[in-house]
């Protein structure tokens, strides 16, 4: 009689841990996600599609995400629709958020925007990998997650202002990674930033 009960609390024990919330089973998952975030206007083509494909080819899913949905069009005169909105995003569903460049980053004020600073201090605050790439580094620096850290981003004065500001360690090179922090000067450092963001997820 004793086995059985013992059976019986065994088979029951073994219902229970079946039921574990499944919020916890897919973390794992959700590290071979990167959250692209690109102006709604007027990003750097090279920088998202470039970025995208390295990315995607190692066998990362990518998630493009903007201030506005609809379609967004780049500087060169590509074309990409988002797949959500910079404020539904909910970083625990990626392993990195990646910010891309362009011209649109400042007609579309996004180092202003609350809800793409949130997204680089949330992103900072859960540890992820983030990455920013031409004149999106002012994002960063907007957030307050740059201090102390080295980083590149385009040389225009603008740019390097800012991230001084922020007590970031400038250096004007291609790419730069410091810690969980990725940073590139533009368009043609796409594929190696790309390449270092893979790196960084363990790919």
């Amino acid at each position: 009689m004793k086995f059985f009960i013992l059976l019986l609390a065994m088979l029951l024990l073994g219902c229970t841990q079946v039921n574990v919330p499944q919020q916890n089973v897919p973390r794992g998952e959700n590290m071979r996600k990167v959250l692209l975030v690109v102006p709604p206007s007027e990003f750097r083509d090279e920088e998202l599609f470039s970025t995208m494909q390295v990315i995607n080819s190692a066998g990362f899913k990518t998630v493009i995400a903007s201030t506005r949905m609809g379609q967004a069009t780049g500087m060169l005169g590509g074309k990409v629709t988002p797949d959500i909105l910079v404020s539904e995003v909910n970083v625990e569903d990626y392993g990195a958020v990646v910010f891309i460049g362009g011209q649109g980053v400042e007609t579309n004020n996004l180092p202003e925007n609350p809800d793409v600073v949130k997204l680089a201090k949330d992103a900072n605050n859960s540890g992820k990998i983030i990455g920013a790439i031409c004149i999106a580094p002012r994002i960063l620096a907007r957030a307050g997650v740059v201090k102390g850290k080295r980083v590149t981003a385009f040389g225009d004065n603008t740019t390097i202002s800012y991230l001084k500001r922020a007590g970031a360690v400038y250096t004007g090179n291609p790419l730069e990674k410091d810690g969980m922090l990725i940073t590139a000067d533009g368009p043609s450092s796409a594929v190696k930033f790309g390449e270092e963001i893979v790196r960084a997820l363990g790919g």
